[in-house]
């Protein structure tokens, strides 16, 4: 317990620290510096670190608990000693687990149902229960109301019945808090910089310029979905409500992932990186692609990145098929382009299994492999290219509300039909143009070819 809090407390320590860095560099209209941006990302990384942590500890936490439970109620048997004896075999239990966890025999959305609907108020004092758990756990403050609740941590990893492409992309941009207010964000720009030249001799001129910026600013979206569900599936159904909360959320994910990589920054979309101005453009078009033409593009995008953002490229994300296709290559003679499942050769540009899927699949010339369907298939003249995306993961900056989407609302909109909608958002911000030459995007006929 006493690791556990200490853990809790060092993770919200993090996050006031990552707050306190953007807020500085908001307040003093600058973008961030190097040693700003590389704190930021240690900050991330230990987060991720403690999250995975505390969740193994209450995992542990639970099953402790459980079983001192248990041993307690096999120990309270009738004690004929008098009061001021101290019982034998006391077991005192200083917590409990969480009132709504897998495995639980009460249900979150059965309660929230039968409280706001039918007055139960052993179900409204477990909802209260789980709130001020979820506002302890989550440091965030949840509703105490039942207009919005928040859902269980434990239902959104559940399997979704409705196949989803996922937040694949999403997982590996450099994630930070979306600040508590507001419709945009600003960051700012350096787009002139200072000079330093040469002393042309003593007392020469020193060369002087002023530096000079633009905020760049993106706009907060807000991402919602909604399913209608009877009364009868609530209070009779098996799984029924879980199932539905983590398709919604799925779904969720998925339409955001998507945005991020091909929004066009209208109708409430994000301005995805497919899209942003400025980016480095590798554009190849041949009626009869080779995969080794694709290996070529993909090593000129690397290029690109590396000569005008003067850093090395981290991440390529591409979809399956593309990822498939080239694991499949092979050269004039015959020979693989990729290593698959240990295999190596002396020509190898690519390791991993054509049949991975998200943030691991593999490498091409030494850079990770982001695998994801979220990359749309209908592009080009003829509906039919896909694109690959090289980018150094620093540039692509995604701002998500804590612990989204993780609200749901519950409204009387059929109550003639004994039905209850069941709605869930949140909300982000996502940009790719605070260094647009940190990200460059292969595409063109090239992409149509597949296996």
């Amino acid at each position: 317990m006493k690791l556990l809090d200490q853990l809790v407390a060092e993770r919200a320590e993090i996050a006031t620290a990552v707050e306190a860095v953007l807020d500085r560099a908001a307040d003093e209209t600058r973008d961030l510096t190097d040693a700003e941006d590389k704190n930021l990302g240690d900050l991330t990384e230990r987060a991720k670190a403690l999250d995975a942590r505390i969740a193994d500890l209450r995992e542990i936490q639970v099953s402790h608990l459980e079983a001192a439970k248990m041993r307690a109620e096999v120990a309270a048997t009738p004690d004929d000693k008098p009061e001021s004896e101290a019982p034998v075999n006391r077991v005192d239990v200083k917590a409990e687990p969480l009132t709504y966890r897998q495995g639980a025999d009460v249900s979150f959305f059965r309660d929230a149902y039968a409280a706001e609907f039918h007055g139960d108020q052993i179900a409204r004092e477990r909802l209260n229960r789980h709130q001020h758990e979820m506002a302890v756990e989550m440091r965030d403050s949840g509703s105490s109301n039942f207009a919005g609740l928040v859902v269980p941590q434990y239902l959104t990893g559940l399997a979704a019945p409705f196949l989803r492409a996922g937040r694949n992309t999403m997982d590996v941009c450099n994630q930070l808090p979306l600040p508590q207010d507001g419709l945009t964000v600003n960051i700012s720009r350096m787009t002139t910089g200072s000079s330093v030249a040469a002393q042309d001799g003593d007392n020469g001129a020193v060369t002087e310029a002023t530096p000079d910026d633009t905020l760049l600013t993106v706009n907060v979206r807000t991402f919602s979905g909604m399913v209608d569900v009877s009364r009868q599936a609530l209070e009779r159904g098996t799984g029924v409500d879980g199932l539905l909360a983590a398709d919604l959320v799925a779904a969720y994910h998925t339409a955001v992932n998507g945005s991020v990589i091909n929004g066009d920054g209208t109708s409430g979309a994000h301005l995805g990186i497919l899209n942003t101005s400025g980016i480095g453009d590798v554009d190849k078009d041949d009626a009869s692609p080779t995969a080794i033409e694709t290996f070529s593009a993909i090593i000129e995008a690397i290029a690109e990145v590396s000569a005008n953002r003067y850093v090395q490229p981290d991440i390529i994300v591409m979809h399956p098929r593309r990822w498939a296709y080239l694991t499949a290559g092979l050269d004039s003679s015959n020979r693989p382009l990729a290593g698959i499942q240990g295999q190596s050769g002396q020509n190898i540009v690519a390791i991993g299994n054509p049949g991975a899927y998200g943030v691991a699949a593999g490498e091409v010339a030494g850079i990770p492999v982001v695998v994801d369907a979220g990359i749309p298939t209908n592009l080009g003249a003829g509906t039919n290219e896909d694109a690959i995306i090289v980018a150094n993961r620093a540039d692509l900056v995604l701002m998500e509300q804590a612990a989204s989407p993780l609200m749901l609302r519950y409204e009387s909109v059929g109550s003639g039909t004994l039905t209850t909608r069941m709605v869930v958002f949140g909300y982000s911000a996502f940009t790719a143009g605070r260094y647009p030459t940190g990200v460059a995007k292969v595409q063109g006929t090239l992409l149509a070819a597949t296996l």
